[in-house]
């Protein structure tokens, strides 16, 4: 892990922006596409407002969410809402959006097809990721149900996740998944986070799920 410490919030949405611009560029020289996993909260919206207006080749980029709320697209809490909005515009409206949602009520029934559109573009070229106090990752939460199984090696592409904190269903991509990032980023902002982060470091993937990905992972932080 390296972390990356910040002056302040908007010097690191501008910094992490440029640097996600950059390595998205390096990645469509060796290949004819690339994939761009990002995160959905209050935490990447800067980034994005700053990344969109990049100039790259941007409809040759995929881009998914690390997980996904089972809510419509519509809906305030949709991950999908906010990246639609505040990444995929300006420039970035150009590229490829793959949703982790369809339009039924238990998202097990879906998983398949949700999987097949994924795996073409795996592994994943970059990754942004946030965390939260719990120190998951994703909608990977420390004592959820199916956890130990989305952290397995032999995880599938995407999980369901129903933790007892949020008030709906969840898919989410695996711990291999999100490992196996050629290009890993972890955002996080606040002190409460980073003596989270620096908490995790001492435990394992069950207990701080961050722990996962941590190996090979930029952490970018400003209080």
């Amino acid at each position: 892990m390296n972390l990356v410490e910040y002056a302040d919030r908007d010097l690191l949405a501008m910094d992490v922006a440029n640097l996600l611009a950059g390595e998205l560029k390096s990645a469509l020289l060796a290949r004819d596409t690339v994939s761009f996993a990002v995160p959905g909260g209050t935490t990447p919206g800067p980034i994005f407002d700053a990344l969109c207006a990049a100039n790259l080749d941007w409809d040759r980029v995929y881009v998914l969410p690390t997980d996904e709320r089972w809510v419509p697209q519509d809906s305030e809490r949709s991950n999908g809402r906010l990246i639609t909005s505040r990444l995929l515009v300006n420039r970035a409206a150009a590229a490829q959006f793959l949703p982790l949602h369809a339009d039924t009520e238990n998202p097990e029934d879906v998983l398949p097809e949700l999987e097949a559109q994924i795996a073409p573009h795996l592994p994943l070229s970059v990754l942004l990721l946030g965390m939260g106090a719990d120190m998951h990752v994703a909608s990977l939460f420390p004592g959820a149900p199916g956890l130990a199984e989305a952290l397995a090696p032999d995880a599938p592409i995407l999980a369901v996740t129903r933790p007892a904190s949020q008030p709906e269903p969840r898919v989410t991509l695996t711990a291999p998944v999100l490992n196996g990032a050629l290009s890993k980023h972890i955002v996080i902002l606040g002190k409460d986070k980073r003596e989270a982060l620096e908490k995790a470091r001492f435990l394992e993937p069950d207990e701080a799920p961050v722990t996962a990905v941590l190996s090979g992972a930029t952490v970018h932080w400003a209080e």
